[in-house]
């Protein structure tokens, strides 16, 4: 099995790829909120989208820029969604791509657009245009720390993956870079995410390795239960093709990639104190193994148990028995880290104590880690279904947020 060791950089961390960030005046805070990522030379790009049916404009330029040639660069604005802003979110999303990709001296259609912040709130476009000159100046082979930093919203840390490997003797560089933090949820999520690859491979192909990662990664965490209108993941392959032999290598460590940035979102989730991760064997086959186990991640009873320490086994196996899936009670088992609550279906006799103890450990650490993970294993049969989903405990810090998010 190809070994993917990780490597300082982001999105710039392959080769051939820029990036900036700056701030722009588009946040009230004055923090960094404008950013640009480009590959120097032709790249193949491929995308996945909200399914809300609210979309902004950013996202439909993005699709009809992806099926009509070879985009190789995007600019992401934080601050305004330009969401629900009628024709003008259209007409701002295009003048700020032709604004940008005039100063690259490219065609428009190879530039794409992300737009992050308050839904209904308009780009501030003047401020914006005025600062394309030095963003595109600034753009850096080690601008990829720059540009994380550019995109984030309401998160409380930036999120950032580089990996290398070795394929037919040559390296191989991923990179990647995301935001999100609430509204998250399947089916894309309030969040933007970006990934480069320095193998070059044919776009349709690209496109099918990015849905297949995308469905294991930003498909299988959840927040809050609610998506966006804006949620976009771009990722970029320029270089030389690899070998077809390769392909599946770099398709592992492209899921990789989007692993870590998607449970990076979740364990950022607003008010969060863990990252909860559920795996469920046994069923039927692995949707069916996906649905329970993103039903268990996204229920709201479960998330404040595990916020309150409280091992209460019992909103697990409820979440399950709806997730509307097939499956024999009498098989159940189940397990909250390393204490075994469930066998056959009926409760074994457990140190509630030291299981309540284990849910304290995973998340008072004071810190925003990954290793600040509760453990939530169920075996629902013999079936060959397994699926990994993420989520985060639900506290009173995440209504807080949301009740004051613009006010």
């Amino acid at each position: 099995m190809t070994q993917w060791t990780s490597v300082p950089g982001g999105v710039t961390a392959p080769e051939g790829f820029l990036a900036a960030g700056l701030a722009a005046g588009l946040k009230p805070s004055g923090q960094p909120d404008l950013a640009l990522l480009w590959a120097s030379g032709p790249a193949s790009a491929a995308g996945a989208f909200t399914t809300n049916r609210m979309r902004a404009a950013c996202v439909d330029l993005c699709r009809q820029r992806l099926a009509a040639g070879r985009p190789r660069g995007v600019v992401i604005n934080a601050g305004q969604a330009n969401a629900c802003t009628g024709d003008r979110g259209w007409r701002d999303s295009e003048a700020i791509t032709a604004a940008v990709a005039d100063r690259l001296g490219v065609p428009a259609e190879e530039l794409l657009i992300c737009s992050t912040g308050v839904i209904g709130q308009p780009i501030a476009l003047d401020p914006l245009l005025k600062a394309v000159p030095d963003l595109v100046q600034q753009l850096d082979s080690g601008g990829g720390a720059a540009a994380a930093r550019a995109i984030l919203t309401t998160d409380l840390v930036d999120k950032q993956i580089a990996l290398e490997a070795n394929l037919s003797g040559r390296r191989v560089r991923l990179g990647g870079m995301a935001k999100g933090s609430g509204m998250i949820h399947p089916d894309m999520a309030t969040m933007l995410a970006f990934v480069t690859c320095d193998a070059g491979v044919e776009p349709a192909l690209w496109q099918a390795m990015v849905a297949r990662a995308v469905a294991g990664s930003f498909n299988a965490i959840t927040v809050d239960g609610d998506t966006s209108t804006n949620d976009t993941l771009l990722a970029f392959a320029a270089g030389e093709p690899l070998p077809e032999a390769d392909l599946g290598a770099l398709e592992a460590g492209l899921t990789l990639v989007c692993q870590h940035l998607a449970r990076a979102i979740a364990r950022d989730g607003e008010g969060a104190t863990c990252l909860i991760e559920v795996l469920v064997r046994g069923a039927a086959g692995a949707p069916a193994a996906a649905r329970i186990a993103r039903t268990i991640a996204g229920s709201s009873l479960v998330k404040t148990a595990i916020h309150g320490r409280d091992p209460n086994w019992g909103r697990i196996v409820a979440a399950a028995g709806r997730a509307g899936e097939a499956f024999d009670p009498g098989a159940v088992a189940l397990w909250l880290g390393p204490h075994q609550l469930m066998a056959g279906g009926v409760p074994l006799a457990f140190d509630r104590a030291a299981a309540s103890g284990y849910l304290r450990e995973q998340a008072e650490t004071g810190t925003y880690l990954l290793s600040d993970t509760v453990r939530i294993g169920l075996d629902v049969g013999d079936g060959p279904g397994e699926a990994l989903a993420w989520g985060c405990d639900l506290s009173a810090e995440y209504v807080r947020i949301n009740a004051d998010y613009t006010t």
